[in-house]
């Protein structure tokens, strides 16, 4: 595994999503030449989880992508290793925690319930610096990019 800056690393999440990547993509894709993937396979995997899984307002598209890391860091290669399924389980329960103690909720309709927590339209906005200001999402985008970052270096048997 590639060693990097969890500073570094958080503001890259933030800069991909203030580009125009989902918040899922902007955490999975900061990281993902840590795991030897891709950028366009990275936005590929992970597009689908912005807004909430699909724009359904479920659980957060950037705990989603910590959930995803936390499969490549501890990887389960052989389905009934449940030492293995555990350690990943664990992992993505520890970084939901962590997420939850900053943000109250992993939920992205209770995360946006100020201003777009109903709107589960498929059809993503239009970004602009007027929906940038209105979100948190830049701000929960920046705590899953730490948390993600936080949880890799730690070397700790789940």
């Amino acid at each position: 595994m590639k060693d990097f800056s969890i500073e570094e690393k958080t503001k890259l999440a933030i800069e991909l999503f203030e580009t125009g990547h989902n918040c899922a993509q902007s955490v999975f894709m900061a990281y993902a030449d840590v795991f030897n993937l891709e950028p366009e396979l990275a936005a590929a995997l992970s597009v689908g989880f912005g807004g909430g899984m699909g724009r359904m307002r479920e659980i957060c598209g950037a705990v989603s992508a910590m959930a995803m890391i936390a499969g490549l860091k501890y990887p389960v290669a052989d389905n009934n290793n449940r030492e293995q399924r555990t350690r990943t389980y664990a992992a993505v329960q520890e970084m939901a925690n962590r997420f939850k103690k900053c943000n109250n909720t992993i939920i992205c309709r209770e995360l946006l319930k100020s201003v777009a927590g109903k709107d589960t339209s498929p059809t993503p906005e239009m970004r602009s610096a007027q929906y940038y200001s209105k979100r948190p999402c830049t701000r929960l985008v920046a705590d899953a990019a730490y948390i993600t970052g936080k949880i890799i270096k730690e070397e700790t048997d789940w």
